[in-house]
């Protein structure tokens, strides 16, 4: 569809929206893994801006229209099960009532506006579930035969971190074309992951034990990409970067497009 109209001035650098990963480290002002999202954002050419997860509808609508992209970040919560019709499995985390409501706000106004969005693990996951896709509630207990995807496989005195993993990508897919080829490594740190693809999802990325890894959505006039893993967690690795760049991209050539139609 058409993007709608900004208020900013098409001169002004280009503003990313990055909700905050949780209400709590909102409050508690802990920002030390956002900032390697907002890091990633600066180093692709654009400024990135916070979006607090409790504030009013207006307000938070209001924000959205001033704002030319939107990164989904992780998250320690999980996605409400209520959300796509499953009993919550005890390994399912805390659930972050306002971090959902405020990716889904964010959502809505991307579908509406064009604007693009790059959804990172609990963002991957949210954006399938809100295209009325499924999630493996945990992957170590539903899985069993599955790669460690995160510091919950390890084994006890294990060092901690993001563990990398070989994933393949499927060919003709923007990941595929970013990656510069159909296999590559990623990172991960994650304990769910998608089950059933939503709605004009495409699945583009996968581990080599099958768990998916990247969804695109089908859809000539929207950038959106999920990935499972966290490429704001590999400042010099050359796909990382290519993916935010791409990203930023597609924020500048829809505002330049918005500007053309005044």
């Amino acid at each position: 569809m058409l993007p709608a109209a900004t208020r900013r001035d098409s001169s002004e650098p280009l503003c990313i929206g990055i909700p905050w990963r949780t209400t709590e480290e909102q409050r508690q002002g802990e920002r030390k893994k956002l900032d390697y999202y907002f890091a990633s954002v600066r180093n692709a050419g654009a400024e990135a801006v916070d979006v607090t997860l409790d504030q009013e509808a207006a307000a938070l609508s209001a924000q959205l229209d001033d704002l030319d992209g939107f990164i989904l970040p992780g998250s320690p919560a999980d996605v409400d099960p209520d959300r796509y019709h499953a009993a919550k499995h005890q390994k399912t985390a805390e659930i972050d009532a306002n971090r959902e409501q405020t990716d889904g706000q964010i959502l809505k106004h991307s579908f509406k506006t064009g604007k693009p969005v790059l959804a990172i693990c609990f963002g991957c996951q949210f954006l399938n579930v809100y295209q009325q896709g499924t999630l493996i509630q945990d992957l170590k207990s539903e899985q069993p035969e599955s790669l460690p995807h995160g510091d919950t496989d390890l084994p006890p005195r294990a060092k901690k971190g993001d563990l990398q993993h070989p994933a393949t990508f499927e060919p003709g897919s923007l990941i595929a074309q970013l990656n510069g080829g159909t296999s590559g490594t990623i990172n991960s740190s994650h304990h769910q992951s998608i089950d059933r693809p939503g709605e004009k999802l495409l699945v583009t990325a996968l581990g080599t034990d099958g768990i998916i890894e990247g969804v695109e959505l089908q859809s000539a006039d929207d950038w959106v990409v999920g990935v499972q893993w966290h490429p704001e967690r590999m400042p010099d690795d050359a796909f990382a970067r290519r993916l935010f760049a791409e990203f930023v991209s597609a924020a500048r050539k829809l505002r330049l497009q918005t500007a053309g139609q005044r």
